[in-house]
């Protein structure tokens, strides 16, 4: 096959002579299995544990509802509960299974808004509860039709005063109800074609190839009661109001955006979107709007300047007199310090609150007094609880830089909601359990464990809390890691244990303390690793000068720290058995697995590599994936203006250097880092006479999200060790 010279940039630049392999390992013959057992964490018990959103609680604070997914194995289906979770300071805390899937939220105190995907579409029911907290129990009615949503899948629900919110995909010329007649006519069999055209913005998105004209909007419709108390009726309305069609403000933003991308008031909705004049590929500039909750004549009003970054988290204050928001400075940078933004709507001013300090922050929320707000932000590796005082609002636009007062500093905090008697309501995970509810008392001198919902079936497993080590690396900046042991390590013994090397992605990311059901540093100790993983330049959590040094850097600065890291290790633990090292790692970890396969002098020693989803060729890839504003960010600019700098750093350079057996993964959705990446690089070990598998999951993005593809996943990485350490 002959290619032409417009797509050759895709070819890895092998020497056209045929290269002697350097030499290359013996790989073990004795039979693999994993390690189980009521006292071990296995891959399988690990995917089987329960995974738990966000506790929201009512109005009154006495109770908290708590999506909760758990897959079998047995039944290869994953089970969704939603329970009610007792927050009554007066007994002791309870757990009830209520309801099996769907989305739920209050409507008040003691009654639950039901979404129900029936044949028909989706149904609205309301659920009662009569609870009494001593002794306690909780007594849901039968569920009660309320209504029918419109055709559009909805989801993303906030209601608030008689008002429902949600998102809905629909098209720009449409609404609620023309949309699947409109998805039919432009299907193959209403047009005669399945061709897809584009003129703007992403053609694929993170695992999806886009429907140009098509996006998620939000919108409005009346939900309300009558009756008593303890006896209402709920009626939905019929008047479905699109407060953002024709602006082209799509919200929530792919790929993630969800509630945390708008929140309403009584009167209005606030939000953020894509800016919608410019290129989203290429750009990372989201604007803050509000605009009344039932649309009319007043369209959208622009909060935010037009010369910022992303923003992220818009809320309203408890009175509706106020909004905030985190915003980044930088246009095109998605890892750039987010400092928390504060609208006055009354007076008309906007203020900063977080100018110098250098930690970004996230999830923010009003105190039920608005005297405050409360913001999670990571730092040294864990992700912390902080209340910033809220200064009186200026009189012009002006930059403060309020201290925030640490509330939760151990491992990582999510999910934060501020009940009215003072107590904070959050969950937290930790390297040795998944999320469960807390309950923070307003004095901050105790904290309660609210659900337990992991803690049987993590009963003996002994997993290691990790232990932290610290050193110097590229320009004598100090460097974390973390080392978890696996059962039965002892200091002392003879240097005996294999280490498992793991390297994260982003590159702007972070071992945290905190849970993982695809990158877990237990279930790799459990397997009998010493297993280390370190924060390098790049990282967050450690300022925003070591996150934005990994620029223009890609193969530098971090790779000294690694080599650091890596031998402060080995001389922390002398029970590590040097000769028996591996190493992985994904997306930016997966280039730092090429990285390393192609540069000997490093001295790792590893004896097998993991490499998933990693960028193989760096120029190919700065035309071929969704967000180019990253390539651009991290390269200098597009391919072709950032030339030097991307064959500085290119992998693709040096893979006849490649000499280390390697299993490569990769997602066949992934738009991200396209899958012709590990491809390129199973070929050229292929070619090189390197040692090597690859291992290709049709149906998975970025990630390994399917329970069952996530254990094939595993059990693939530990027999690959095992082939190339026994």
């Amino acid at each position: 096959m002959r290619w032409p010279v417009q797509l050759s940039f895709l070819l890895p630049q092998l020497p056209m002579s045929t290269v002697t392999p350097p030499k290359v390992y013996t790989p073990s013959t004795k039979p693999f299995a994993l390690k189980e057992g009521h006292d071990i964490l296995s891959p399988k018990d690990m995917l089987e544990l329960p995974r738990s959103g966000g506790a929201v609680a009512n109005p009154a604070g006495d109770l908290a509802l708590l999506p909760v997914k758990e897959y079998s194995f047995e039944t290869r289906k994953m089970n969704s509960t939603i329970y009610i979770t007792s927050l009554d300071p007066v007994g002791l805390p309870a757990t009830f299974p209520v309801l099996n899937g769907g989305d739920a939220f209050w409507l008040n105190d003691r009654t639950l808004a039901h979404i129900v995907t029936e044949s028909n579409g989706q149904a609205v029911y309301a659920i009662s509860l009569t609870y009494t907290a001593d002794p306690q129990s909780l007594a849901p009615t039968s569920p009660v039709f309320v209504g029918h949503l419109p055709p559009s899948t909805a989801s993303n629900f906030k209601y608030k005063s008689g008002v429902l919110v949600f998102s809905a995909y629909t098209w720009e010329d449409g609404d609620l109800f023309d949309t699947p007649k409109l998805d039919k006519e432009r299907s193959k069999e209403g047009s005669g074609t399945s061709a897809r055209v584009y003129n703007s913005g992403y053609p694929r998105h993170w695992d999806t190839w886009t429907t140009p004209g098509k996006g998620s909007q939000l919108f409005s419709v009346s939900l309300t009661s009558s009756g008593p108390a303890g006896e209402e009726k709920w009626s939905l309305g019929d008047a479905y109001v699109a407060p953002l069609k024709g602006t082209k403000h799509y919200t929530p933003v792919e790929p993630f955006g969800g509630t945390d991308d708008f929140d309403i008031s009584s009167t209005h909705i606030v939000y953020t979107a894509k800016d919608p004049e410019l290129p989203y590929p290429w750009h990372t500039r989201q604007n803050v709007y509000i605009v009344p909750i039932f649309g009319g004549a007043e369209r959208p009003r622009q909060l935010t300047t037009g010369r910022q970054g992303a923003t992220h988290s818009p809320v309203f204050s408890n009175k509706g007199d106020k909004v905030a928001w985190t915003e980044m400075k930088e246009d095109g940078y998605e890892a750039d310090l987010a400092r928390v933004i504060v609208y006055d709507l009354g007076k008309d001013v906007r203020f900063t609150i977080t100018e110098k300090w250098d930690t970004s922050l996230s999830a923010i929320l009003f105190s039920p007094d608005d005297a405050s707000i409360f913001a999670l932000a990571g730092d040294q590796a864990r992700v912390k609880l902080y209340s910033l005082p809220l200064p009186a609002t200026p009189s012009s636009h002006s930059v403060f830089n309020v201290q925030p007062v640490p509330l939760i500093e151990d491992h990582t905090v999510t999910g934060i909601q501020p009940l009215i008697d003072g107590r904070v309501l959050f969950s937290q995970s930790s390297l040795t359990h998944p999320p469960e509810v807390y309950l923070r008392d307003k004095t901050g001198s105790k904290i309660t464990q609210v659900t337990s919902l992991s803690s049987k079936k993590l009963s003996g497993k002994s997993l290691s809390p990790g232990e932290e080590f610290w050193f110097k690396g590229a320009e004598g900046k100090t460097i974390q890691g973390w080392v978890n042991l696996p059962p039965g390590f002892k200091k002392g013994d003879k240097a005996a244990w294999p280490m498992a090397f793991l390297i994260h992605g982003g590159p702007q990311g972070a071992w945290e303390d905190s849970w993982s059901t695809r990158w877990n540093p237990n279930v790799f100790a459990q397997q009998g690793y010493v297993t280390v993983t370190i924060n390098p330049t790049g990282s967050t959590t450690f300022g925003q000068a070591l996150t934005d040094a990994i620029a223009q850097d890609w193969g530098g600065k971090p790779f000294v720290d690694l080599q650091a890291g890596y031998k402060e290790v080995l001389r922390l633990y002398p029970e590590i058995d040097p000769e028996r090292t591996v190493a992985a790692g994904a997306s930016w970890g997966g280039y730092a697995i090429n990285w390393i396969a192609g540069h000997p002098e490093f001295a790792f020693n590893f004896k097998a590599l993991v490499n998933h989803d990693g960028v193989f060729d760096t120029r190919a890839n700065g035309f071929v994936t969704d967000e180019l504003f990253f390539f651009d960010h991290e390269f200098g600019g597009p391919p072709w203006k950032s030339a030097e700098t991307v064959e500085k750093y290119n992998p693709v350079k040096f893979v006849e250097k490649w000499s280390i057996p390697m299993l490569i993964f990769h997602g066949e959705k992934d738009y991200r880092l396209p899958v012709s990446e590990g491809i390129g690089a199973f070929h050229s070990n292929q070619r090189m006479g390197v040692p090597t598998r690859l291992v290709v999951f049709p149906e998975e993005n970025h990630w390994v999200l399917d329970p069952g593809n996530n254990l094939k996943w595993h059990s693939e990485i530990f027999e690959w060790f095992a082939k190339w350490l026994d």
